[in-house]
């Protein structure tokens, strides 16, 4: 499986219609189980006895019209408009569910809660249309759901846009204004990149809150279960100019997990001008992040630019307290990409907020090989140095900032575009550093200071760039037979850092 695959038939499909009546929801209001109460332990209770149990399978079973259904095929069954949730009731927000089929498998329970109270939605087939001659399967069934998208008005006030999307394993997105989809989230990884094969947690269950007329927020609950263990997640969804997310994630392991992945990012990159390996293309860039920013508990600032490997890679960053990662998107110009269907360079960066002490551990970066830009080849996440132990209880909370640009407006030179070229014996980096604190240095006295760990440097050269009205480093590397080396550059002005510390990893 791959990640891209996943979220595939999501990210190409067209937006479904807009949903048009109130909550309650009419005929669908009866088929619904009988109301129970719910409160903020009610998901956490269920996670725990689910850990408590051997795993089973979620139910993956389809009638023959949906067991093999083709990516057009998917395309075709759309949710009926005159099946709606909170549509004319005055609220800001609507929502539309999202049928089983495609590599969209998993069964998934959706309900719904208004004041303490909480009802399950009932599959009915007539929620649905299923278009161009496409086979409906038997109405008599309980199919369930495969996930549901939220909406409400960022880019204008008088028309609801898609902000966010549940669908497959346990993957999220959302969009600010003016975005469109790009870097997805997952509730939790697990033994990602390993050689034995990764382990895909899945949302089995959500719990939508209603919400109410005025509420700029609203929050789902949902329930997560793997071979390893079970979860309880509380979003907090806050859509605008920035959408952000307030995830509160209380963790069972069923066994001890030395692999796991807290606050995962998952993105693709595919090439850009510090790697464009056998690419023959149009394009300058593709992809949907250009780097890992990481703010660490000290206020060290780095950022990693993103490769296309030829070999699997995996980079570890250890440390203590983490304040901030995230995969960016800094290249924000239609020139940089040239692509008038993917507008890349309106993906949202996705930031990572962590919320308390989260301790010793590390921001690991996962950079997988891939020669098609459907697949999501890039992963980033939170690694706790201590496995997380069989029987307890774990605690997260972290904020997810889907945006322009990162929350941290620190006045710190930072890092744009790298650019690569020259022979195998001799590469030359070019690194362009902009932001308020370069802008308009005075020569005198500034540095810039460049180290390989294999390999040698030379030809380091730093001069005003007016054109971004930033600075250029340009150096020249000899890997001197190494087939890798980590490199690393500083801006400074004696011991003062002006800039964020460029790290990168070299390969052959």
């Amino acid at each position: 499986m791959h990640r891209r695959d996943v979220l595939l038939g999501s990210v190409l499909l067209p937006v479904l219609a807009v949903l048009q009546l109130p909550f309650p929801i009419g005929p669908a209001e009866a088929q619904q189980d009988k109301a129970t109460s719910f409160d903020a332990q009610t998901v956490r209770q269920l996670a725990k006895e689910l850990a408590a149990k051997p795993y089973a399978q979620n139910d993956r079973q389809l009638p023959a019209e949906l067991d093999q259904l083709s990516y057009d095929d998917y395309r075709n069954i759309r949710f009926n408009t005159d099946r709606s949730l909170w549509r004319g009731s005055g609220t800001a927000f609507e929502a539309q569910l999202l049928h089983r089929g495609f590599l969209f498998r998993d069964r998934v329970d959706i309900s719904i809660v208004t004041d303490g109270q909480v009802r399950k939605l009932a599959y009915a087939q007539d929620m649905f249309r299923f278009d161009h001659g496409l086979k409906a399967p038997d109405p008599k069934l309980d199919l369930g759901f495969s996930g549901f998208r939220l909406h409400s008005p960022i880019n204008r006030p008088d028309y609801f846009d898609e902000v966010a999307v549940f669908q497959g394993a346990s993957y999220f997105r959302a969009v600010g204004k003016g975005h469109v989809y790009g870097t997805s989230a997952r509730g939790l990884s697990i033994k990602t990149g390993d050689a034995g094969g990764e382990e895909f947690p899945v949302f089995k269950a959500f719990w939508i809150e209603q919400p109410r007329p005025g509420a700029d927020s609203i929050v789902v609950h949902a329930l997560l279960d793997s071979p390893s263990a079970a979860a309880a997640h509380r979003f907090t969804i806050r859509p605008g100019e920035a959408t952000v997310m307030t995830v509160e994630m209380t963790l069972y392991p069923r066994a001890d997990v030395d692999q796991a992945g807290l606050a995962s990012l998952t993105s693709m990159f595919m090439f850009g001008p510090n790697d464009r390996n056998g690419i023959d293309d149009f394009r300058p860039m593709v992809g949907d992040a250009n780097g890992l920013a990481i703010l660490s508990g000290t206020g060290e600032r780095l950022w990693r630019p993103l490769s296309n490997p030829l070999r699997l890679q995996i980079s570890s960053f250890a440390l203590s307290n983490i304040r901030g990662f995230g995969l960016m998107q800094r290249q924000r110009s239609f020139f940089d990409y040239q692509d008038l269907e993917a507008r890349y360079e309106r993906r949202p960066s996705v930031w990572v907020e962590p919320i308390g002490d989260w301790g010793d551990g590390a921001v690991v970066l996962v950079e997988i090989p891939t020669p098609e830009e459907v697949h999501d080849n890039i992963v980033t996440f939170w690694r706790p140095r201590e496995p997380l132990r069989k029987g307890r209880e774990y605690n997260y909370t972290y904020r997810l900032h889907w945006t322009w640009d990162g929350p941290d407006r620190a006045e710190i030179g930072r890092f744009g575009a790298t650019r690569v070229g020259g022979t195998a014996e001799r590469r030359l980096f070019v690194l362009d550093v902009v932001g308020d604190k370069v802008k308009g240095l005075s020569p005198e006295g500034l540095a810039a200071q460049v180290n390989a760990s294999e390999g040698t440097v030379s030809n380091i050269v730093l001069q005003p760039n007016p054109d971004i009205e930033g600075w250029r480093i340009s150096f020249a590397f000899e890997p001197k037979g190494a087939d890798s080396a980590e490199l690393r550059a500083d801006f400074v002005k004696g011991d003062e850092r002006l800039a964020e510390s460029w790290v990168y990893r070299w390969t052959e």
